[in-house]
């Protein structure tokens, strides 16, 4: 029992892509991520694929958004303004992906997700802002609700895919003179945590042509082949439907 209280707690939608940066964080911030990666490399090279992970330990607590459980009383008093994903330690409840991400990057100092170099955590800080400040938030399920009232239903996916395609030419951009196998180099950081959602939303939700965007579309191959990210995609979670259509 005392282990089950000590254990990090993760509120999540499964469709949520700011959870789903959390999820692949925590499954990172694992101590065997090297030898796994390794093991991973090993294994493919000879036809294999390696699906499980072993990340940090956590409790998955389903928040139905659809149902709208972010604004019970109970989730209220861990984020009053209802968004997942909240992270609990012990005491301590933090919400948003940006704040659980510097939190665990302090905390559990194994396989830095930042670069130590300067110059290259700004450019990891750059390509996150641009995803959570100037994508996701344009995107989400109140924003589009919110369309779908005061103007159309079908004017709900153009909208979310312009704002998403503006996003992506500008990462493009960013990203062109300093990507190497990951987003920022050739070890994967904070960037690729918040690319990888993104990207996978843009294509499974909003049909994005990923033809237009070559760079982030290489970059999506990259990490379809870590365990780690794959681990923590939407169909894999344990509140995901059984088809996208239902949501």
């Amino acid at each position: 029992m005392a282990h089950e209280e000590k254990k990090l707690k993760l509120y999540s939608y499964w469709r949520s892509s700011c959870s789903c940066r959390i999820r692949i964080a925590l499954n990172l911030k694992g101590s065997f991520f090297s030898i796994l990666s390794f093991l991973h490399l090993l294994l493919t090279t000879f036809g294999y694929r390696l699906l499980s992970v072993a990340g940090l330990e956590y409790q998955y607590i389903p928040v139905n958004l659809l149902k709208g459980e972010q604004f019970s009383p109970e989730f209220q008093k861990l984020n009053p303004i209802g968004y997942v994903p909240v992270l609990v330690d012990g005491d301590i409840v933090i919400s948003d992906s940006f704040a659980i991400f510097m939190y665990l990057e302090e905390k559990y100092p194994q396989h830095p997700l930042l670069p130590s170099d300067l110059q290259k955590k700004a450019l990891n800080f750059q390509a996150a802002n641009i995803v959570c400040s100037s994508i996701q938030p344009l995107q989400n399920l109140a924003v589009l609700k919110y369309i779908e009232e005061k103007a159309s239903p079908d004017e709900k996916i153009p909208w979310a895919k312009r704002h998403i395609e503006k996003g992506f030419e500008a990462l493009e951009k960013l990203l062109k003179d300093h990507a190497g196998i990951y987003a920022t180099g050739d070890e994967v950081f904070m960037a690729d945590l918040f690319l990888a959602p993104q990207v996978h939303a843009g294509i499974k939700r909003f049909n994005v042509d990923m033809a237009k965007f070559p760079l982030l579309s290489r970059l999506n191959e990259a990490y379809s082949e870590l365990p780690h990210f794959q681990n923590a995609m939407p169909e894999n979670q344990p509140d995901s439907p059984s088809a996208w259509g239902t949501c």
